[in-house]
């Protein structure tokens, strides 16, 4: 399985200005490119090669290997989105492949510069490179974020054998309010997520109603900190679900909500929460940590298992008469309307795979 680690580096003061200098030049010499792909409508790396390469080593003073991932760079933003010339930031991040970078054991890294190649000190090796069959794939990103600088690394891990289906599946219902609610009934609450992002709301408009430099610099970094306080809640949440099936040896059930954004209507006081809403996030992570550890994953189909009754099988809209609770109108079970969901998933992972069996 593939995953991306993020390696810190602790370059000297001399080896960053080296650093920060190759990375303007590139990312100068990738607008370069863009221009021309743009201007002559062209998104095939060799043809713009032709026209761009000896201008962008000479004007840029990059070496061959840099001018191509510059060219390669551009051709792959152009053929995103063909009505739009693509613009780099002047400090993004440069991609390295195995010709301009190389690896001194793993506490360093040999990284070609404008001025030759330069070993930095690796201070962060990550939990991958570490893992017995993990090697190391393809080309690694140089990024440069808040004063300091990672490399970002793909690494094939070796999946554990999964032992065959699950008899029994942890069904787990995702939402907004409770961010994932299991079929234990152990509910994870996503209270202080949107409350940082409701506070980071307000604190938006009045930045954004200001418009100066350091209110801009202050969005950027409110929005870098909600982001990783976010991310950080989905791994803890996600770390959590994958170790307490692989302790109790069930599969985990999941519903499958894409495009639900499309498909629900809210009011507009809670517009804001949908669309902040992080679900394929947390069900990404869910996966990943999921196949690393052996557990199974099955999607579902969400309709109908918030308002089914998992007692009776009734399913009538009125058996959830608020947000929080369930109450069956036929058979008069009643309790929380995310637990009650979770098991009817966790029941219809368990009716897809006598289904795939038959």
């Amino acid at each position: 399985m593939l995953v991306t680690e993020m390696l810190k580096l602790a370059p000297s003061a001399e080896q960053t200005e080296a650093l920060l200098a190759t990375m303007r030049a590139c990312n100068a010499a990738a607008n370069r490119a863009a221009e021309v792909a743009f201007a002559h409508r062209t998104a095939n790396k060799i043809g713009l090669q032709k026209l761009v390469y000896a201008e962008l080593r000479a004007d840029f003073g990059l070496s061959a290997q840099m001018a191509i991932r510059s060219i390669a760079k551009a051709c792959e933003a152009y053929k995103r989105d063909k009505t739009i010339k693509p613009v780099f930031r002047e400090l993004g991040a440069v991609a390295y492949d195995q010709r301009i970078l190389s690896w001194k054991g793993r506490d360093r890294a040999g990284i070609l510069t404008l001025n030759g190649r330069i070993t930095v000190p690796v201070v962060y090796q990550g939990r991958w490179p570490a893992t017995t069959g993990a090697t190391m794939r393809g080309q690694a990103d140089l990024v440069y974020r808040d004063g300091a600088w990672f490399l970002a690394v793909v690494i094939d891990v070796p999946e554990p054998p999964q032992g065959g289906e699950p008899d029994e599946w942890l069904g787990v219902d995702l939402g907004i309010v409770n961010l994932a609610t299991d079929s234990t009934g152990e509910a994870h609450c996503g209270k202080g997520v949107r409350a940082v992002r409701r506070r980071n709301a307000r604190l938006r408009a009045r930045l954004q109603a200001k418009g100066t430099k350091s209110a801009k610099r202050l969005l950027k970094r409110r929005r870098r900190k909600e982001a990783r306080f976010a991310r950080d809640t989905n791994h803890v949440i996600s770390k959590h679900l994958v170790g307490k099936a692989k302790d109790t040896r069930q599969g985990i059930a999941l519903e499958d909500l894409q495009g639900i954004r499309e498909r629900v209507t809210v009011t507009k006081a809670r517009r804001a929460d949908l669309h902040s809403w992080s679900f394929h996030q947390l069900r990404t992570f869910i996966a990943y940590k999921a196949a690393l550890a052996g557990v199974p994953v099955r999607l579902v189909d969400p309709r109908n298992t918030s308002r089914t009754c998992h007692q009776c099988g009734h399913c009538d809209k009125r058996n959830r008469p608020t947000r929080d609770d369930f109450r069956c109108v036929r058979c008069g079970f009643a309790g929380p309307a995310d637990h009650n969901a979770a098991i009817n998933i966790g029941r219809r992972a368990v009716s897809h795979a006598a289904d795939d069996a038959a």
